[in-house]
């Protein structure tokens, strides 16, 4: 008896890559532009994939989503994510896997890009070991802030990271290395929670209630609750500061990717995040992926789940992972 296929996926599906390939996708961005149309993209990794030339593929949808057109192979890219800054679309990840900090800018909807070749073109930093993934990029007091982690804490996944915060004149060209400022590198520490933490990344650079500039990190550990971590960035971007005692906090999902926006109506804050349900409990809540829950928050200390938005019941196989997120009105863009 011939088994009966899989269903459909919920949503649109923007790009399939068979898992036969070794080629697989990772890095979702999508972003709207200010004509209405959206643009998506996403990186490619696995076994067969170049890592001397990783690539980002770029996509573009007129009716809000129903259809997707191939845009672009942006070439030398990784872990990058989309935004749009007064009208202009930019591309900020790396220059590939573990590589320099890179931003490309497009001036016809994501159909060519600028290459960072050098400093003056879009090559932010002059050595490599650079980490992210499609985060946000907010603008506050005259500046862009964006969060990234440099390789340099020690050998090893999560312990290598340390946390950084990358800002520049919101007037600036934002291709001109000299015009964004790093802060001062925030390694982990062993010790904390209870000698369990394993490390931080993939950062969010949000503003706070009270009007700062912090980095709110995933937190590797094998416990439960799920923490996250809250760095403390100066005003000039150039200082951090954390404090174990304080600065750890719960949000459900936690040691997954997450991104935290702003309501833009004022009512607090939102993000997706991979919750684990009670039933899927384990030591290993980084590795329960297979729901996907919108959490809220006034403070960006203390998260409330108010739904779940996909689920399945195999968590060894099936995942909603690394969403990344838009307000349209009153509904999410989401792209997973």
């Amino acid at each position: 008896m011939n088994e009966l296929p899989p269903p459909p996926p919920p949503g649109i599906v923007i790009h399939y890559q068979a898992a036969a390939s070794g080629c697989y996708i990772g890095s979702p961005s999508i972003v709207a532009l200010p004509d209405g149309k959206l643009v998506a993209s996403h990186d490619l990794f696995g076994p067969k994939t170049d890592k001397k030339d990783n690539v980002v593929l770029v996509y573009g949808s007129s009716d809000k989503g129903l259809t997707w057109q191939p845009l672009a192979l942006v070439r030398h890219a990784f872990w990058s994510g989309l935004f749009v800054h007064r009208g202009v679309l930019y591309l900020m990840g790396t220059s590939g896997e573990n590589g320099h900090v890179a931003i490309r800018r497009s001036d016809d909807g994501g159909r060519t890009w600028t290459q960072p070749v050098d400093q003056h073109t879009g090559l932010l930093t002059p050595d490599g070991l650079w980490h992210t993934a499609p985060m946000p990029v907010v603008v506050h007091r005259g500046r862009l802030w964006r969060a990234f982690e440099d390789m340099r804490g020690g050998q090893g996944w999560g312990v290598c990271f340390r946390a950084h915060m990358l800002s520049a004149p919101e007037d600036a060209n934002l291709l001109e290395a000299s015009n964004w400022t790093i802060s001062e590198p925030l390694a982990r520490d062993a010790s904390w929670l209870g000698n369990t933490f394993g490390g931080w990344l993939e950062g969010n650079a949000v503003v706070t209630p009270a009007g700062d500039i912090v980095d709110i990190l995933r937190v590797h550990q094998p416990a439960q609750p799920e923490k996250a971590a809250i760095v403390h960035i100066a005003a000039d971007g150039k200082g951090a500061s954390f404090d174990p005692a304080t600065d750890f906090v719960d949000l459900p999902g936690g040691s997954k990717k997450f991104s935290i926006k702003p309501d833009p109506r004022g009512g607090g804050y939102w993000t997706l995040a991979n919750w684990v349900p009670p039933h899927h409990v384990t030591n290993r809540p980084d590795t329960v992926r297979n729901t996907q829950a919108l959490l809220h928050s006034t403070d960006l200390r203390h998260w409330t789940l108010r739904s779940v938005l996909f689920y399945h019941p195999d968590p060894q196989v099936h995942a909603w992972q690394y969403l990344d997120w838009q307000f349209d009105g009153d509904d999410l863009i989401v792209v997973a």
